[in-house]
């Protein structure tokens, strides 16, 4: 191991004690991070004026020095080991939104189905940090300034080692389940999809198309059954308003006064209907005549069985 010197004598640095059961990184070289947002949260931190002293923490990721790694809305908690016997307390603040500005976040949500799908689906969609911007927000830091940090250790630097793998370690953390960077900025997982599933609800709602004329009735009987005399009944061209059918079955025959179905009274002409008959008065010509046909097959495979 390499010795240093100064002024006075020559000491050759302390090794770190090791952490049974650590956070150890999963990668022993290269990247932090597989995704896109892990890997912009490791960008967005080595591009502040701090890149060179981050790269010092990466050694105590990746050796599994970090204990204990905590992320609650606004803030992260940590305890790493170093070289003294009780490990070092870190914690790191980033400003967590506000409930009005988590609201606006949302209502952007409503309109984006995409994005609404694959967060339901555990992904985060690219589009979202565009989504936040829009709304004034940033989902990661900005400048170095946003993120507030402190270390128990004695390293006069910040971030220091100990700060600097619990930045990496964090990406990987991101990487695994991207809801722990929005409790980060203070809405959690739980809270979140179900804020999703609302306005995912409240859009299928709102799209739906709308229903045309007169509601249908809820009431089994009386949407099966024939209109009471009150109802508005279409006038039948070339029939009565309300004809007499037979109806008759294999075993008995008994005759039913039958109106219109009261199905056809809610009935809409749709935009391509362009017959001098109304669809609802079509309708019910159609339904008659099958109704006459219906008895007289009925009445003929009766007779039949009889002789």
């Amino acid at each position: 191991m390499s010795r240093y010197r100064d002024d006075w004598w020559y000491y050759t640095p302390a090794l770190p004690i090791r952490v049974e059961g650590g956070i150890k990184a999963k990668t022993d070289r290269g990247a932090f991070s597989r995704k896109w947002w892990g890997k912009r949260w490791v960008a967005t931190l080595e591009s502040f004026p701090i890149g060179a002293r981050l790269g010092r923490g990466k050694r105590y990721a990746r050796s599994g020095q970090v204990a204990d790694l905590r992320i609650g809305a606004g803030e992260v908690s940590a305890a790493v080991q170093g070289t003294r016997r009780t490990p070092y307390k870190v914690r790191i603040r980033l400003r967590a939104f506000t409930p009005e500005e988590w609201l606006a976040v949302m209502r952007k949500l409503r309109r984006k189905p995409l994005e609404t799908a694959a967060l339901l689906n555990g992904e985060m969609p690219e589009a979202l940090e565009k989504l936040f911007a829009s709304s004034g927000l940033s989902l990661f830091p900005q400048t170095d300034s946003d993120l507030q940090t402190d270390c128990s250790c004695p390293d006069w630097s910040n971030p220091c080692k100990h700060i600097a793998a619990v930045y990496y370690l964090l990406a990987e953390a991101f990487d695994d389940d991207p809801f722990l960077l929005l409790r980060l900025r203070g809405m959690d997982r739980e809270q979140f999809l179900a804020q999703l599933q609302t306005a995912a609800a409240r859009r299928a709602v709102e799209s739906a198309p709308q229903p045309v004329g007169v509601p249908l009735p809820t009431d089994y009987h009386v949407f099966w059954g024939p209109l009471s005399l009150d109802s508005p009944v279409p006038h039948l061209v070339g029939r009565e308003s309300n004809p007499q059918f037979s109806f008759y079955t294999t075993d008995s025959s008994y005759p039913i006064s039958a109106q219109l179905p009261s199905i056809l009274a809610g009935l809409a002409s749709p935009p391509f209907w362009r017959s001098s008959v109304s669809l609802t008065e079509a309708l019910a010509i159609a339904y008659a005549s099958g109704t006459e046909s219906a008895g007289e097959f009925l009445r003929f495979i009766d007779s039949e069985v009889e002789s």
